[in-house]
């Protein structure tokens, strides 16, 4: 682990705003566990049970035993669960708390197959809401997307958690916003008919130190081009608006949500301060993060569609319900990336080759 995400980690389990004692000998479920979220949100509940002393039982549920081991044999009272997500799940004992993050996040998947994607969000939701209601849990978190809002009403100056937008159901791209919105909506049935005491967390873009640096997405493929030295090359003219927040600033938030967060209520996890199109953001890592090594250019491809980009939007996420429980964002978006690449460098692993993106 480098000192970087050991420093994140030491972050976490010091909040004095999370309420760490009301986890004290529970058993916590977190699924899509070998994801960058899920292992992160592992290892933090781990470092909590020793700084603690709460005497958690952590059951990480993935399908990729070879990595769960990488990521999780030097953990303490991590129990790795091998499980397809899709299919109903079994465990003995009790679950007393449940982080729900399982999903397909990849572009390239929404668009060549978003049967899979759909029927991975839609099977796997029922499939762990009916385990919370047998397990009688204290408290799930479903982790949802800022892409469930669509195209916002661009006169709004900030998009709050009721100000959806609208989605084009002709398109495949639409699989992923579209089947996270209908399973905040089985979360929020499941609390009014069965009481099932569950939170939406809707994420804006999260990275950070913990994540690897092969990620298709384009906050890795602006790294890597900072990384190699190369110029960024823009498969668009930018003009989306992104929304980010810092890898260790969500784990605070989706812990804060877990403990303290309202049943039945959907909450904004996104640092204002980063709001920007991706141009500016490309300007930000030429500038700020490579001190002005690299450059970025336009470069518009002719099958453009098949990357499965998502449509230009211009919605900023408001994080004030949230704020409200006493969550505050502490690293921008130059410091996200600052600290994600050191700790690229001090895993050995950095990539020569830059990506490109949109």
């Amino acid at each position: 682990m480098s000192q970087v995400l050991h420093d994140d980690l030491d972050g976490i389990v010091a909040d004095p705003n999370v309420p760490w004692g009301d986890l004290r000998d529970s058993v916590i479920l977190v699924t899509g566990a070998t994801g960058a979220i899920g292992a992160l949100l592992v290892q933090a509940l781990s470092a909590a049970d020793t700084r603690h002393r709460l005497g958690l039982h952590i059951l990480a549920l993935g399908r990729n035993e070879d990595k769960a081991r990488t990521l999780f044999d030097k953990l303490n009272h991590v129990e790795f669960v091998q499980h397809d997500i899709r299919n109903p799940l079994n465990i003995d004992g009790p679950v007393d708390y449940i982080v729900h993050g399982a999903a397909v996040t990849r572009s390239a998947d929404m668009v060549g197959n978003p049967i899979g994607v759909i029927e991975t969000a839609l099977s796997g939701t029922e499939n762990i809401l009916v385990l919370a209601k047998n397990k009688q849990s204290k408290s799930m978190v479903y982790l949802s997307s800022m892409e469930v809002y669509g195209l916002t009403d661009p006169s709004l100056d900030w998009v709050k958690e009721d100000d959806l937008g609208y989605i084009n159901l002709k398109s495949p791209r639409s699989s992923y916003p579209e089947s996270k919105r209908m399973c905040e909506c089985l979360c929020n049935c499941s609390f009014a008919q069965y009481g099932i005491p569950v939170k939406v967390a809707r994420l804006a873009q999260t990275f950070g130190a913990g994540f690897p640096n092969d990620d298709p997405r384009i906050f890795a493929q602006f790294a890597r081009s900072s990384v190699a030295g190369t110029d960024i090359v823009l498969h668009t003219e930018g003009k989306s608006r992104g929304n980010y927040c810092y890898a260790s600033d969500a784990i605070r938030g989706l812990m804060l949500l877990l403990l303290r967060g309202e049943d039945g209520e959907t909450y904004n996890i996104s640092n204002p301060e980063t709001s920007m199109t991706i141009r500016e953001m490309a300007e930000l890592v030429a500038k700020d993060v490579s001190g002005g090594r690299v450059a970025f250019k336009v470069d518009k491809p002719s099958n453009a569609a098949k990357h499965g980009y998502a449509p230009d939007v211009t919605m900023r996420l408001s994080s004030d319900k949230i704020g409200r429980l006493g969550w505050r964002p502490r690293y921008g978006l130059a410091e996200m990336y600052k600290r994600m690449i050191e700790d690229w460098y001090e895993a050995s692993n950095v990539l020569e080759e830059p990506g490109v993106t949109k």
